[in-house]
C-alpha cells in the first residue's frame, strides 16, 4: 500500500476518542457454547447473550462448533492470495458486474481504510433471489471471482462458510429465546437467504496513529460472525458512555455481533454497537468475518411482539432488497460501504 497518503487520514475525533483505562476489569463476555450440553445451564446461557447483547453488541464464542482446522485452512490459504503481486491479485477485482473479489479501496466515513480484501457470496448464487428492484437497479446479475492460484480458495472459504453459516443459525435461536421468542422466530427471514464472506488484509502502517484499519462503523447486517488472528486491532464502543475497549483475541474464539437488522428488530433493546479496527507499524493482521443476510423480500421494522402502546415502534420499516441494491451502488461512487445511518430510520416522537 506504501506510504501514507491523505486518502487515509482519519478525522481527529476518529483517533482520539476515549480509550479504555489500561488494567480495566471489564470486557466483552466470552460465552462457551458446550454449557448448552448441560440442562440445568442453557438458561443460563441464554441469558448471559441476552445480557451481551444489550450492553454491548458484542460477544465471544468458544466451543461453537467451527472446526479449527477448517479456519486454519482457510487463513493459509487466504495468505497465500494476498501474497501474489498486485498484478495477480487485480485479475480478480471487483468491478461494476459484481463487488465479489479484490479490492484495496474501501472507504468508511469517505475515508480510506487501511486494508485489502477478498470478498464472496455465500451460496455461491448465479443470480440473487429474484427481486424486480434488483433487476431494475441492473444488479440481478452477481458472481463471485476466484483466482487461479491459491486453487484451493474457493473450496476452503466454501466449506469454512457451511459450518459458520450452521453457527449463525443457532445463534439466531438463542437470542430469540433470550427475547422470549420462539426460537424458530427469525427462520423466515431467511427462506431466500444470500450471506457475504470478507477476508481481511491489515499490513503493517506508519502513521497508525493517523489511519484506521477500519473507521467507525456499524455493520448493516443482521449478525456478523468474526475470526480474528492473535495479534488484536478490534475495538468495540461501549454503548452506555462510548468508550472504546479492545475485542481481546481468545484462541479459536469466534467474535459475534449484532448488525442493524437487530437493533431495529428489537426496537433499540439490542444494540448494533460502532467498532473500529486499529493498525500496528509492525505486524500484519487478518479475520475473517461472515456476514448474515435476511432474504431481499424482508421488512427490515420492529418486531410486532416485542413493540406495544408502552414501547411504541421507534423505527419505519425498510425493505432489505432495495437497501442491499442501493449499497452495492455505493460501492462504486466511492460512498461509505458500512454504514446505514440507523437514526434516519428512527421514528420522531
Amino acid at each position: 500500500m506504501g506510504d501514507l497518503d491523505p486518502t487515509y487520514l482519519q478525522a481527529p475525533e476518529h483517533i482520539s476518542a476515549p480509550n479504555v483505562l489500561p488494567n480495566q476489569p471489564e470486557e466483552v463476555s466470552v460465552i462457551d457454547l458446550s454449557r448448552l450440553e448441560d440442562p440445568e445451564d442453557v438458561q443460563n446461557v441464554i441469558s448471559e447473550i441476552g445480557e451481551a447483547c444489550e450492553k454491548w453488541g458484542f460477544f465471544q464464542v468458544i466451543n461453537h462448533g467451527v472446526p479449527c482446522d477448517t479456519r486454519e485452512r482457510l487463513e493459509k490459504t487466504a495468505k497465500k492470495f494476498f501474497e501474489l503481486p498486485m498484478e495477480e491479485k487485480v485479475k480478480v477485482k471487483r468491478d461494476e458486474e459484481s463487488p465479489a473479489g479484490y479490492h484495496d479501496g474501501e472507504h468508511t466515513i469517505s475515508v480510506k481504510d487501511w486494508k485489502e480484501v477478498f470478498d464472496s457470496f455465500l451460496k455461491d448464487p448465479t443470480v440473487i433471489p429474484s427481486s424486480t428492484d434488483l433487476e431494475d437497479d441492473g444488479l440481478s446479475l452477481l458472481y463471485n471471482k476466484w483466482p487461479q492460484f491459491p486453487s484451493d480458495l474457493r473450496e476452503a472459504s466454501e466449506e469454512y462458510a457451511r459450518h459458520v453459516d450452521k453457527l449463525a443459525f443457532k445463534l439466531l435461536e438463542l437470542i430469540s429465546l433470550s427475547l422470549g421468542l420462539p426460537k424458530e422466530s427469525f427462520h423466515d427471514f431467511f427462506k431466500e437467504q444470500m450471506s457475504f464472506l470478507r477476508i481481511n488484509r491489515y499490513p503493517p502502517c506508519p502513521r497508525p496513529d493517523l489511519a484506521l484499519g477500519i473507521g467507525p462503523h456499524k455493520d448493516i447486517t443482521v449478525l456478523t460472525i468474526l475470526a480474528q488472528d492473535e495479534v488484536g486491532g478490534l475495538q468495540v464502543s461501549r454503548r452506555s458512555d462510548g468508550v472504546w475497549f479492545p475485542v481481546k483475541p481468545v484462541p479459536n474464539a469466534l467474535v459475534i455481533n449484532m448488525g442493524n437488522c437487530f437493533e431495529i428488530w428489537t426496537n433499540d433493546k439490542y444494540w448494533s454497537a460502532e467498532h473500529r479496527v486499529v493498525v500496528n507499524t509492525t505486524k500484519e493482521r487478518y479475520s475473517i468475518p461472515f456476514f448474515l443476510f435476511p432474504s431481499h423480500d424482508v421488512e427490515v421494522k420492529p418486531l410486532e411482539e416485542l413493540v406495544s402502546p408502552e414501547n411504541p415502534p421507534r423505527y419505519k420499516g425498510y425493505n432489505w432488497g432495495k437497501f442491499f441494491a442501493s449499497r452495492l451502488r455505493s460501492m462504486y461512487q466511492k460512498l461509505d460501504t458500512h454504514t446505514i445511518q440507523v437514526d434516519d430510520l428512527k421514528v420522531i416522537t
